[in-house]
């Protein structure tokens, strides 16, 4: 079947000028610098699982990471600074356990991490994330 000049010009507004748009969009997003982002997103992670007892194990999961708003100001009376400190924290998370390699026989070879599902700035929870704080 032959298509008309009209036919192709059609087709080209209906589905291919859209794909196009789409492919640009999502490689100016895979190109973000991520020195300048500021925000919080959930990011691939890697790291070494270590237990005394037990050897190391490679993980590769989901964890929050980003830049949040932070600043202080001088007060004239006590305490003297007013401060809103937020980091980029864990919104929604789901615990994981693996088995690490060649534990001795009385070490339990489970570990249990946490991996993101969705992360937010946030105030800091020391029951959930270590806090570093100067007072």
């Amino acid at each position: 079947m032959k298509m008309t000049m009209m036919q192709r010009n059609n087709l080209w507004g209906r589905f291919l000028l859209p794909c196009c748009f789409l492919l640009c969009f999502c490689l100016s997003v895979s190109s973000v610098n991520l020195r300048r982002f500021t925000g919080c997103a959930v990011r691939e992670f890697t790291f070494i699982a270590k237990k005394t007892g037990c050897k190391g194990l490679y993980i590769t999961t989901d964890a929050c990471w980003g830049r949040c708003e932070t600043w202080e100001k001088p007060l004239v009376d006590p305490p003297y600074i007013e401060s809103h400190h937020r980091v980029c924290t864990y919104n929604e998370s789901r615990l994981i356990t693996v088995k690490l390699p060649n534990c001795r026989n009385h070490v339990d070879p489970s570990y249990t991490y946490p991996e993101a599902l969705r992360c937010q700035c946030g105030l800091c929870e020391t029951s959930t994330t270590e806090c570093l704080t100067f007072f």
